[in-house]
């Protein structure tokens, strides 16, 4: 099972603040059109095949697999539930606040690689990228940035 976590504030010095809604509008954004919030050619298509008041279904390709994950949400967090994927488990964004009250966006995630042996050097490589500068503190970096796009657009 592989296991990680980041955090960072989301209103870090010299960055445009967002407010809470901005940044629960651009999650939201982000689970119903992913492409621009991944690097480039990292997700190629998607679509929402169903919707809900509490819930998205979604198909995407992502890394060259196709997926299909149940995006829940709440009012503070989304979770991503890989349905059929070559990983198993959940995903989550989750707006959480500091110490002292200031915004911030962790992700988190539950995963494991099906028919893999807990010591497989594929899921030892899969929880080193997670961990590493490019995993979720970069996913997160770049959520960020995306949604201040989107603000600055007056899409949000």
């Amino acid at each position: 099972m592989i296991y990680s976590s980041a955090t960072l504030p989301v209103n870090a010095p010299g960055q445009v603040p967002l407010t809470r809604a901005q940044l629960w509008a651009g999650l939201m954004h982000k689970a119903r059109e992913p492409q621009r919030f991944f690097p480039p050619g990292e997700c190629t298509d998607s679509a929402i095949i169903e919707e809900s008041s509490s819930h998205l279904v979604r198909q995407a390709t992502i890394l060259g697999d196709d997926i299909t994950e149940i995006i829940s949400f709440t009012d503070s967090k989304l979770s991503f539930f890989q349905v059929k994927s070559p990983r198993e488990g959940v995903i989550v964004n989750e707006l959480v606040e500091g110490d002292h009250g200031e915004l911030q966006l962790r992700f988190y995630a539950y995963i494991g690689l099906p028919g893999k042996a807990p010591d497989a050097p594929e899921v030892a490589a899969a929880q080193a990228w997670m961990d590493s500068e490019n995993g979720f503190a970069a996913a997160i970096a770049s959520t960020l940035k995306h949604t201040r796009e989107l603000v600055a657009e007056g899409t949000i």
